[in-house]
């Protein structure tokens, strides 16, 4: 076995070097080749490509939150390499989708111990851009737009932009086209998504499952207060998601035609304004490496 560490080293605002001595000592422990990547901002998905090209590691981890788990899966786009994630970002929202352990030095065991290999599904966006995990457009982009310019990181910083977006709440209308039929929606968001919650654990939809070949669109209604109350209940109680009244379409393939340019967000990325989003799944495009803790698995 050789081991490529994939390190983003702000994400979260978390020290990663703590995690990375100790699992250093027991990779060398037990004499397994290992080498760590840390991205920088700069070229980083070329010259991570270049180094699992000339590495050839048989596994690899993703250490960060859901932006450094896209960036890792898109860099191994192709490769047949199987990929696990060691959560150390902000929330780890899809981290904690696919019921990886919150304990990193567990996270890791369990990459390298697993021998279950299973597809896991990637969006493509506009026919350039990937998503994960999930995508929006609307409210939640605007404060990911604010959190991802500020120069504090973790929940702290988000929930403070997420307060002012409530003062906003700006309405936006669109279309939704799925195999020729197509839905008219008005809302302060509409999410894209290939899992059930934000990394934030409240939840958009209760059907999403990242192997199961679909993605679901979910359109979110004007928010008031009642709205607010009945979101942070289904954080706890997923059974709360009945009253809401927003409307979920499930496709592979999806148009979205919008009445004015809308700011986009992919995996907490800001991608930038556009009237048409054009999705496509592809199923099981990545490789990843899981455990029988996934009940998402259990549940196809």
């Amino acid at each position: 076995m050789k081991l490529l560490l994939v390190v983003n080293p702000i994400s979260g605002d978390i020290d990663k070097e703590p995690f990375l001595s100790e699992a250093t000592r027991l990779l060398e422990h037990y004499a397994i080749p290992h080498q760590i990547f840390k991205t920088t901002g700069v070229n980083d998905l070329e010259n991570l490509q270049e180094v699992v090209k000339t590495f050839q590691p048989t596994k690899v981890a993703s250490i960060g939150g859901d932006g450094t788990t896209l960036f890792t899966s898109i860099a191994l786009l192709d490769s047949g390499i199987p990929m696990g994630i060691i959560p150390l970002g902000s929330a780890n929202g899809m981290a904690v989708e696919l019921f990886v352990s919150d304990e990193p030095m567990q996270a890791l065991k369990d990459i390298l111990l697993s021998e279950m290999i299973v597809g896991l599904d990637l969006l493509k966006v506009n026919n350039e851009h990937y998503c994960l995990h999930i995508g929006d457009v609307g409210v939640n982009a605007q404060i990911v737009k604010g959190y991802s310019s500020d120069p504090n990181r973790g929940m702290t910083t988000y929930f403070k932009y997420f307060l002012e977006q409530l003062k906003e709440k700006k309405i936006i209308d669109y279309k939704i086209e799925i195999d020729g039929k197509v839905y008219g929606e008005t809302g302060v968001m509409m999410a894209i998504c290939n899992a059930r919650k934000f990394g934030t654990g409240v939840p958009l939809n209760s059907i999403s499952n990242p192997f199961d070949g679909k993605f679901e669109l979910v359109a979110i209604p004007e928010l008031n207060f009642e709205d607010l109350i009945i979101v942070g209940l289904s954080k706890f109680d997923e059974s709360f998601l009945e009253d809401s009244e927003g409307n979920v379409y499930v496709a592979d393939k999806a148009t979205i035609h919008f009445d004015h340019p809308q700011l986009l967000q992919l995996d907490g990325e800001v991608i930038g304004k556009t009237k048409k989003l054009e999705i496509e799944i592809l199923p099981g495009a990545i490789k990843y490496i899981s455990n029988q803790n996934n009940q998402l698995l259990h549940d196809l």
